[in-house]
């Protein structure tokens, strides 16, 4: 069989079934699910399908009006996607690297653009930041998941975990921050003198502080998140 050849091609590339369960990753940047049931997609995620599957759009209240007047004020926020039936979903999103989480009644929050797809006994609801203002181009909103179950989040490229301790606080840019353990809660902070170093996107030093016991994800970019709606 020639190197080149169609079915050289095929073979190299073609889906193959790891045998992992829900989640698969067929390669870094392509999840494999396994649906057998529900779950969550990120909106304009999935790029194709096997099997009976529907899918079907966020309802308006879904999670109640509370989380429907938090949802128009960050902008237009995370939009989901309900996948139900039996089949396998492929998604990806942008060519950004896939982490598959698999949470054990644990918390963890992540930064809307990066949250990819989880399953739906997981809980789920947006947090609003703190003292965040229309200027800040990420960090405006994340969703907080808990529970038990798997989630599958992106970045670009690969991403970095800093271990956060009471004491030793760590600042990250808003726009390069993927997640972080569900018990910590970031404060924005401003130092001028930084401007040049830290959160080139906005126009001032806009920094993420955290400060307790858990950890930080940071990817090597820094990427736009949804602004608020209205800003400008």
């Amino acid at each position: 069989m020639s190197r080149y050849s169609i079915s050289q091609f095929v073979e190299d590339t073609q889906q193959r079934d790891r045998g992992e369960g829900l989640f698969e990753l067929e390669s870094d940047r392509m999840l494999e699910v396994n649906l057998n049931g529900e779950l969550w997609i990120k909106t304009g995620a999935m790029v194709a399908y096997v099997g009976n599957v529907k899918f079907e759009r966020e309802g308006i209240l879904e999670k109640g009006v509370g989380r429907l007047l938090k949802k128009a004020l960050t902008g237009e926020g995370t939009k989901l996607t309900r996948a139900r039936g039996q089949g396998q979903v492929y998604l990806a999103d942008s060519g950004k690297t896939v982490q598959i989480l698999q949470l054990n009644n644990e918390a963890i929050v992540v930064n809307g653009n990066d949250l990819l797809a989880f399953e739906t006994q997981i809980d789920w609801d947006i947090k609003m930041m703190r003292k965040v203002t229309a200027m800040v181009a990420g960090g405006l909103f994340n969703v907080r998941l808990q529970g038990t179950g798997h989630v599958a989040i992106t970045t670009h490229f690969e991403p970095l975990t800093l271990i956060c301790r009471a004491g030793q606080p760590i600042r990250t840019d808003p726009n390069a921050t993927v997640a972080w353990s569900g018990n910590l809660q970031p404060e924005f902070k401003i130092e001028a003198s930084l401007k040049s170093f830290f959160g080139r996107g906005s126009g001032e030093s806009f920094q993420m502080e955290f400060n307790g016991d858990g950890f930080v994800v940071v990817q090597p970019f820094e990427e736009v998140a949804f602004q608020a709606g209205g800003a400008g």
